[in-house]
């Protein structure tokens, strides 16, 4: 279907405002996880009101992709929208942990469905040379929520109390939905009626307990239920192999796993997932203990980052678009990932922060190169009545990567850290004020084990993307087609034409 290009700016300023409401409820808790879980009582449970709301927005993926192949995408994001909204009401209002929880598992299903919908909307309605540059529009949401998410976060609970960091969803959300309801079009649904209940059931159970056994691992007294949680997984993969065979419409259709395109992007989603968003979330705090600094001074090398991400990102998609050939984004910024990691690796003890940050910042700019970038080629290689599939294969697999990926450097850091730290420090107690308020030869220690613990992960990460390298080798060489989206070709769009 094509649209105006009136309509199609109104249409993505809404997909984009709507993503970053998704994004930014991702974030802006974090800061008040404290303060709702103390009011609440329940700071032993506090975790879990990210954990909820993780494991519906990761696990419901595949679910709601293949529900909006079937039954159009406009329904299933304005249907996501709503709920957003209902459940952003709920959770400031909830007078326990219990109804927070069970809230934000509810908000967490509908952000999925924002995200995922606004993607596969934008597919249906653009021609695959026209994808990249709003891909990289409505992406740039998640890297701005990760840098103002925190912060928004924080003036919210100090100043008007944090039931309003959910209810200022509310006001934002309702334009958000008339804008959107006025300019999302009607889009048919797919040519696959049936939907696989037995296998999205099974798969959303197996998935589910995938992920808390990645998230207890680490923890020495949730580790016997994330040993179950890990054999239920074990289970449910197998159960679901058989389901699968039978069904008639799989819920992750065999066909999108046989098109060398799709497979090289699923590999590049993974090693974004697992080498960049994981190890932003240990980097403030390998500033703040290597280099001495406050928790706002080691937020500039996350920042760095990101900024080199939206800049790559933007620029990424803008060249794209013009010219339709992509493989070599990927190449070059795999390369430079694992060039910057690397770097990061060897850096001394005592190196000004400036260093890291230019450094982290190529990361950025590597990983910003292709990050939404693959999105547009996945969906240009596959069906039509395959989009939301296909979207929501690329971003579970990012999600699992991330998750993955973070409780691996978890564990190593907390060993490693635990096992190095000289006599007299706990682990289990080591702040980053307790350091900075150590004697300045115990800090020196302080930072040489943190030092020492970080360098072979950042060493590691840095292969994983060298692995990307290879992977975005395997790229079939080709041009995006600028043809208009009402003659999408069954089954790739992607012209075979010498890079």
């Amino acid at each position: 279907m094509s649209l105006s290009p009136a309509r199609l700016r109104i249409l993505v300023a809404a997909l984009l405002s709507v993503s970053f409401l998704g994004a930014l409820d991702h974030t802006v808790v974090s800061t008040s996880l404290a303060t709702i879980a103390g009011q609440l009582g329940a700071l032993e449970h506090m975790s879990w009101i990210m954990v909820g709301y993780t494991i519906a927005a990761t696990v419901m993926l595949p679910v709601l992709g293949k529900l909006g192949d079937i039954v159009g995408p406009r329904r299933v994001f304005l249907s996501a929208l709503v709920l957003f909204l209902v459940a952003s009401l709920a959770c400031g209002f909830a007078p326990d942990l219990g109804w927070l929880i069970a809230a934000r598992v509810l908000q967490g299903l509908g952000s999925a469905g924002l995200q995922l919908m606004s993607q596969t909307i934008i597919a249906r309605v653009t021609s695959p040379r026209q994808r990249p540059r709003y891909m990289a529009v409505i992406g740039t949401a998640f890297p701005v929520a990760i840098v103002v998410g925190p912060v928004v976060g924080g003036l919210i609970t100090d100043f008007w109390g944090w039931s309003w960091v959910f209810w200022i969803n509310i006001p934002v959300g309702v334009a958000a939905l008339v804008l959107a309801a006025i300019a999302v079009p009607r889009l048919p649904g797919g040519a696959h009626p049936r939907f696989d209940v037995a296998g999205s059931v099974v798969f959303t159970g197996t998935l589910v307990a995938l992920v808390l056994a990645v998230t207890w691992i680490g923890d020495g007294t949730l580790r016997p239920t994330a040993l179950l949680c890990a054999a239920v997984a074990v289970i449910g993969i197998l159960a679901l192999v058989v389901i699968e065979r039978r069904a008639v419409e799989p819920i992750l259709p065999p066909r999108i796993l046989r098109n060398r395109t799709i497979l090289a992007c699923l590999g590049l989603s993974l090693i974004i997932g697992a080498g960049l968003f994981a190890v932003v979330a240990y980097v403030p705090t390998y500033i703040q203990m290597a280099y001495r600094t406050s928790a706002t001074v080691s937020g500039l090398v996350p920042i760095a980052t990101v900024l080199g991400m939206l800049v790559s990102n933007l620029t990424t998609g803008w060249l794209v678009s013009r010219s339709g050939r992509y493989r070599v984004y990927p190449v070059v910024g795999t390369a430079l990932g694992a060039a910057g990691l690397a770097v990061m690796s060897t850096l001394p003890v005592g190196a000004p922060l400036w260093v890291p940050m230019i450094v982290m910042a190529t990361v950025g700019i590597g990983t910003g190169g292709f990050m939404n970038l693959i999105f547009a080629v996945v969906q240009s290689a596959a069906a039509r009545a395959d989009l939301g599939a296909v979207t929501a294969t690329t971003n579970l697999v990012r999600q699992i990567g991330a998750a993955v990926g973070t409780a691996v450097i978890g564990g190593v850091v907390g060993f490693g850290v635990a096992a190095g730290l000289p006599e007299g420090l706990d682990a289990d107690t080591l702040t980053p004020a307790v350091a900075r308020g150590a004697a300045a030869a115990v800090q020196d220690e302080i930072a040489v084990v943190y030092h020492d613990v970080f360098a072979p992960v950042f060493l590691g990460l840095s292969i994983v993307y060298a692995c990307g390298v290879v992977v975005a080798l395997l790229l079939p060489a080709g041009r995006l087609s600028d043809e208009a989206p009402a003659a999408v070709a069954e089954p790739s769009d992607v012209d075979r034409q010498p890079a």
